[in-house]
């Protein structure tokens, strides 16, 4: 089993990262990859482009050397009612987001309460494609009340190879939400959080513990191309 798509990427955009679009499209492309989501950080991460930025995407062909590039954002859930911090126009207009929960980017501290909230709320939300690693020790949630309401709302919910290779603290979550996903058919999108092209497209350690539990493939999107261009024409996504 491998990836067809990384929809979870990083460029110099934010500058925490390191590799243009084309670097990243052109890895994807070397790897064989069919898409790639461009989402870099939205504005309340250090760092953060300007939301010029992200309404100047559209400047940019579907595809670049080859591959699917998407014109994405990784919003901050900014609050515990479940709020982004992108404004509801620029949502409509991007192609793809995902919406993380990250310690820089919230002010209050977390309980298991407060983020199955936040989550609860988010599921709401119709252009939120991705729950991103959701799998941290800091913002655990109620797995087993969130993974249902997600999966019913059409949320796809990340396991993030990051991870296995550099948070292994949170591993273990990942694998328990991986169980649940499982356990009621909710979709999941394996991505590896790029802030480089050396980690693109490469989940190695999330797609061998899916093997280990005998994770169904046709509920992982991006390990075959027609599971990821179905979840694309059910959400309108060009390809």
């Amino acid at each position: 089993m491998k990836l067809v798509a990384d929809m979870h990427t990083h460029s110099i955009a934010s500058t925490h990262a390191y590799a243009t679009i084309t670097e990243m499209a052109q890895e994807a492309h070397d790897l064989g990859l069919f898409a790639i989501a461009v989402t870099d950080h939205a504005r309340t991460m250090p760092g953060a482009p300007g939301p010029f930025y992200f309404e100047s995407l559209a400047i940019l062909p579907a595809y670049i050397k080859g591959v699917r590039v998407l014109h994405g954002i990784e919003a901050n859930i900014c609050d515990y009612e479940g709020n982004l911090d992108v404004e509801p126009e620029l949502q409509n207009n991007l192609e793809w987001i995902v919406a993380s929960l990250h310690t820089l980017t919230i002010e209050s501290e977390a309980t298991v309460e407060k983020c199955t909230q936040a989550y609860l709320n988010l599921a709401k939300n119709p252009n939120v494609n991705v729950i991103g690693h959701s799998g941290s020790e800091y913002f655990k949630y109620d797995y087993e009340k969130v993974i249902p309401q997600l999966a019913k709302e059409g949320k796809l919910i990340e396991i993030n190879d990051s991870a296995f290779r550099y948070k292994k603290s949170c591993a273990s979550n990942c694998v328990r939400i991986a169980e649940i996903c499982k356990k009621y058919g909710a979709r999941i999108c394996v991505d590896t959080d790029s802030h480089y092209t050396h980690t693109l497209g490469r989940g190695t350690e999330t797609l061998k513990m899916l093997e280990e539990i005998d994770f169904p493939h046709e509920l992982i999107v991006n390990a075959d191309e027609e599971n990821l261009k179905a979840y694309f024409k059910e959400k309108n996504i060009y390809y």
